[in-house]
């Protein structure tokens, strides 16, 4: 766990922001086993990216997300409520139960998109970052995805025209090192430092541990500095691992041994002996932070129960702008 000295309150907000997406996504996975509501592919085990990127982000930055996108949308300030009513696809949820847990969206707090396409939001996030630079503001963009789309043209040229023209994109890589089930160091030489990977492109690149949430913050605190700044893109890769299967029901073709050992270094776990050996928080406040958290994402589960299913003509609506 990094050493870095953060201030108590800090600390105690990525923890509760890294709580609401483990137990959100905990919950999702019983759900869907339970009543088939919600296909989804989880991100537990890997909050602390999530949570330590967009700590350092303002409502009206944008983010790019991934067929993983709840942890990124709960970080950027969503509503659960509408989060999981759109996972079950019904009218309340934030698209009106037309995207699914695949494209997830609010730009509202500038969440972009989630999607279903590995490596698209690349060019959507330096899309959003040459806007920002036609328009002036001191907006950044998050560009979240994982390390099979490092592979994918949509990588190179996106990066490369951010580098090229100095746009405020920081490239997040949350490297948990599958590509659905097959293992990158199978099809990808530089597969664990990618960060080398930016010196190509004439940008800074980190690569951190990914499961330690203070580690993830202070860089990208820099990274988010230096593009409010007018210096141009950064590179974070970020070493994490998923508890879960690919999606939830999937097949489970990774080693037991390697599970095991990366959920020994669980990023909640993590967190919450640091605060408890630093006095931070106590037993009893973290029992009492799982119990709150978990009665908002019970009701969240609720509402999406009661709320509406559709009607088909619903699927006509919001096509185009009127």
């Amino acid at each position: 766990m990094n050493n870095i000295k953060l201030n108590k309150e800090l600390i105690l907000s990525l923890y509760e922001t890294m709580l609401k997406i483990r137990l959100f996504e905990k919950t999702q996975e019983r759900v869907f086993k339970t009543e088939q509501e919600g296909f989804t592919h989880v991100y537990t085990g890997e909050e602390a990216i999530a949570a330590g990127v967009c700590a350092n982000l303002n409502k009206d930055d944008y983010i790019t997300s991934t067929h993983r996108g709840h942890g990124h949308m709960i970080a950027k300030g969503g509503n659960m409520k509408k989060m999981m009513a759109e996972l079950y696809g019904r009218l309340t949820g934030y698209c009106k139960g037309k995207s699914g847990s695949l494209h997830i969206a609010d730009f509202s707090i500038g969440v972009l998109g989630a999607n279903g396409i590995v490596g698209a939001g690349i060019p959507i996030a330096t899309g959003a970052g040459y806007s920002i630079k036609l328009r002036g503001t001191s907006q950044v963009v998050a560009c979240f995805f994982g390390d099979g789309a490092v592979t994918q043209g949509t990588f190179h040229e996106g990066v490369n025209m951010a580098a090229a023209w100095n746009l405020p994109v920081i490239y997040v890589i949350e490297n948990n090192l599958y590509m659905v089930g097959t293992k990158t160091e199978r099809v990808c030489k530089v597969c664990k430092n990618y960060a080398v990977k930016a010196q190509g492109y004439g940008m800074p690149g980190e690569d951190i541990d990914g499961n330690d949430v203070i580690e993830v913050y202070t860089a990208t605190k820099k990274a988010v500095e230096r593009a409010r700044s007018g210096k141009g893109p950064a590179l974070l890769n970020c070493m994490t691992y998923r508890h879960s299967t690919h999606f939830v029901g999937d097949l489970d073709v990774r080693d037991k041994q390697e599970i095991e050992y990366w959920k020994a270094r669980d990023p909640i776990k993590r967190i919450e002996e640091k605060m408890l050996k630093e006095k931070i928080i106590t037993e009893d406040k973290i029992k009492s932070c799982r119990d709150k958290i978990q009665g908002m994402v019970d009701e969240a589960v609720e509402f999406a129960r009661k709320s509406p299913v559709p009607k088909p003509e619903v699927a006509l609506e919001d096509v185009f702008v009127e």
